[in-house]
């Protein structure tokens, strides 16, 4: 056992941590990947922590290490356990709902570790499970924060401070002022009618 700090600055028991080996490397990765989605390079990155801690406090060959990350990455890929496609559609989804720019979400899958074809297939896919999806996306990010037509009082004052969000979150000067400058909500739900209507003709 070794102490940790605890946040009132005593100590606490721990666990003492054990050197990585090819085993406990891959228990590592499955038990990641149940928990959470992933990307190949991500995932290899949550890997390659544990290593250098291993390496930090046992000696462990850096090198050899690093190998065994890149085969159990690389299998979990070709067995399809991890697939950068589906987790960058999925995430590119999910940010959507929650009313992020499509130039947020290349950020935040780029982070991530996902390759340029396959973001670019991600908002492929967003576009058509919505073709206004940034127009949507701008009416919950406003929505979310309480901007343009969701502001209880002082709108007008507050038009500038609330476009400047809405660049901050990703979104076209275009797409920010058409839901700022909005009348109401109800105008905003009226213009996202007229154009589902206008795609179906």
């Amino acid at each position: 056992m070794n102490d940790q700090p605890n946040g009132d600055g005593t100590r606490k028991l721990g666990r003492k941590s054990k050197p990585v080996t090819q085993e406990r490397l891959r228990k590592a990765a499955l038990a990641h990947i149940d928990r959470y989605a992933t990307s190949s390079d991500n995932l290899r990155d949550v890997l390659m922590r544990r290593i250098h801690r291993s390496v930090r406090l046992h000696g462990t060959d850096p090198d050899r290490a690093s190998g065994w990350a890149d085969e159990i990455v690389a299998d979990l890929v070709a067995r399809n356990l991890v697939n950068d496609r589906q987790y960058a559609e999925n995430r590119a989804l999910s940010l959507y709902r929650r009313g992020t720019s499509r130039r947020k979400i290349e950020m935040y899958l780029r982070t991530k570790g996902v390759g340029p074809a396959d973001i670019t297939e991600a908002l492929v896919a967003l576009e058509e499970t919505d073709p206004d999806s940034e127009f949507t996306a701008a009416c919950r990010h406003a929505q979310r924060r309480r901007l343009g037509p969701w502001r209880r009082e002082n709108r007008l004052a507050r038009r500038d401070n609330d476009l400047a969000a809405m660049a901050r979150a990703g979104f076209s000067y275009g797409i920010a002022s058409q839901v700022i400058n909005a009348d109401d909500i109800e105008a905003l739900e009226e213009e996202s009618e007229q154009r589902a209507a206008e795609r179906r003709s």
